[in-house]
């Protein structure tokens, strides 16, 4: 059996050995001592450190970040000093130092067993051809790897001493893992990736991974799965590979037929199974969509364009809103977020929308704009030099295929074919956009609907440009019912960002194996949602 997932990225400590413990009592050593200075000293009463205390503020976190995220539950600010203070010091780094240097001591002392249902699984995986990574926040992976005899399992390794010197983020953010997966050549949306802190099963949500699994080593089933685990398990003999492949075969439900009627199935394609024959899936997926979309106290909702407000069309000028579709839309304005995330450029989209006090992004997310805020990639700013030499390549070598249309837009071009004799001409195409790629590294292919697309290599999408609106705008995925809505391929990555948080919806006239969770038929169909969501509210 050939897997359609590339490649899975395991976290280190309480995944693949069982250092957590070990973890967790240097913590306590390191916090209840000087907890217990501070109560001798300032005359502070003394609470020592728990296990609630590792698995909230510090469990997978890069190690000076858990110290200041605990201090800061405690109400105790101190300076954050410097990666080279001495474990004495009274700083964020010099408590972190103290923690390390004791589980070094505990490490030595105690030596380090792995869990032989991890291993086994990643032989398994091995086998198939799947690569495998290790990602972790601590600075000591390798000699864990290397005391515990599993180097050799992992082609790549990103933890907190590549972290620092690549000036990678901690989680939750999924800087570690995305590096992983590029490393090992695939991409979030082929990855794997096995969590056992909720820090970690966050960090692969807001990265877009394919699959999110997490690990309940603390009986913290409920957690994993609030903070964006897709399939929570005990031990990973629990799951096979087999399940984990099915998974990238999930069809989402139709809303309408499901907006009042809970489905106590999941579909891979076509294969229907029973709750109950799988306990470790995220509850979410068998809401109904009315309780998914009515669970919080507001609403933000973030739409593509083409083939989601509009119909797809022959040539891309043609897309235009009918006017039942933008009052519509002037109506949701007024009651909730709105947000237009689009493939368009974004001049392009704010035309055709033609709204006001609601936020654009365009170009995939590479430029966005709203009320107050605005953001274009830097990174993307740099190549677009690139993108206009390789739009004069594609006129000369393309320019003369009938129906062949080129957009062109400020971050890429976009290679239109829907108008154009396939069998004639198809293959031509898709070689030449290929050879552009191949000699310009600095950019991506993107296939999408009868149309190839060429962009920067950079990582970012329509799921983080929703996650930066968020950010942006201070708005929290636990206060709102988030909802998307798009047609295409590169909707995928906003839909693996929303689920499990929010609620996503593919637009396709028939079920596909898609993330999204509910699919509506067509635009007529959204607009009867629409109508439904502004009843309702």
């Amino acid at each position: 059996m050939k897997l359609h997932f590339q490649s899975v990225i395991f976290d280190l400590d309480g995944v693949i050995t069982k250092t957590a413990i070990i973890h967790f009592k240097a913590w306590k050593a390191a916090f209840d001592e000087y907890l217990k200075l501070r109560e001798e000293r300032d005359n502070q009463p003394f609470r020592e450190f728990t296990q609630q205390d590792y698995l909230t503020y510090v469990d997978g976190k890069p190690r000076y970040d858990g110290v200041k995220s605990f201090l800061e539950s405690r109400g105790v600010k101190i300076p954050y000093g410097a990666p080279e203070d001495s474990p004495e010091r009274e700083t964020i780094c010099g408590i972190g130092n103290r923690k390390n240097r004791k589980f070094l001591e505990i490490l030595e002392k105690e030596g380090i067993e792995v869990y032989e249902s991890t291993i086994e699984l990643i032989k398994q995986l091995k086998e198939k051809g799947v690569r495998i990574g290790v990602a972790s926040s601590s600075k000591n992976c390798k000699h864990i790897l290397e005391v515990a005899g599993i180097e050799e399992l992992f082609e790549t390794r990103v933890d907190g001493l590549v972290s620092q010197k690549l000036g990678l983020k901690g989680k939750p953010e999924p800087d570690i893992f995305v590096v992983a997966s590029y490393n090992l050549e695939s991409s979030p949306a082929d990855s794997v990736v096995v969590e056992d802190a909720t820090s970690g099963v966050l960090a692969g949500r807001n990265g877009g991974f394919g699959l999110v699994l997490g690990v309940a080593r603390k009986n913290n089933h409920k957690d994993l799965f609030e903070n964006g685990a897709d399939i929570v398990v005990s031990d990973l003999s629990e799951i096979s590979l087999e399940w984990m492949e099915r998974w990238f075969h999930k069809q989402p439900k139709h809303l309408l037929k499901h907006w009042e009627k809970t489905d106590k199935t999941l579909r891979f394609e076509g294969q229907v199974f029973k709750k109950e024959e799988i306990p470790f899936v995220n509850p979410c997926y068998f809401k109904t969509a009315e309780s998914l979309l009515f669970s919080k106290h507001k609403i933000a909702l973030f739409l593509d364009y083409d083939g989601t407000l509009t119909p797809i069309v022959e040539r891309p000028e043609l897309a235009v809103l009918s006017s039942e579709m933008y009052d519509l839309l002037t109506a949701l304005s007024k009651k909730f977020l709105v947000a237009i995330v689009s493939g368009r450029s974004r001049e392009d989209v704010e035309k055709l929308v033609g709204l006001d006090g609601i936020f654009y992004a365009g170009s995939h997310g590479f430029d966005i704009k709203g009320p107050g805020f605005s953001k274009t990639q830097e990174e993307a700013e740099a190549l677009i030099p690139v993108i206009n030499k390789i739009t004069q390549e594609l006129k000369q070598e393309l320019g003369e295929i009938p129906g062949l249309l080129l957009e062109e837009k400020r971050f890429s071009i976009a290679v239109h074919y829907r108008l154009v004799d396939e069998g004639r001409y198809l293959s031509k195409i898709e070689r030449v956009v290929t050879h552009k790629v191949q000699d310009n590294p600095q950019l991506r292919l993107m296939h999408g609907k009868k149309v190839f697309e060429l962009l920067p290599k950079i990582d970012w999408d329509k799921g983080k440009a929703i996650r930066w609106i968020m950010q942006a705008l201070e708005i929290d995925w636990k206060e709102y019912s988030v909802i998307y809505i798009g047609d295409d391929v590169t909707d995928e990555d906003a839909f693996r960002t929303i689920r499990t948080r929010g609620t996503a919806i593919l637009v396709s006239e028939i079920p596909k194996i898609s993330c999204a969770d509910f699919f509506l038929k067509s635009p007529q169909e959204v607009a009867r949602f629409f109508k439904i969501l502004l009843d309702k509210c």
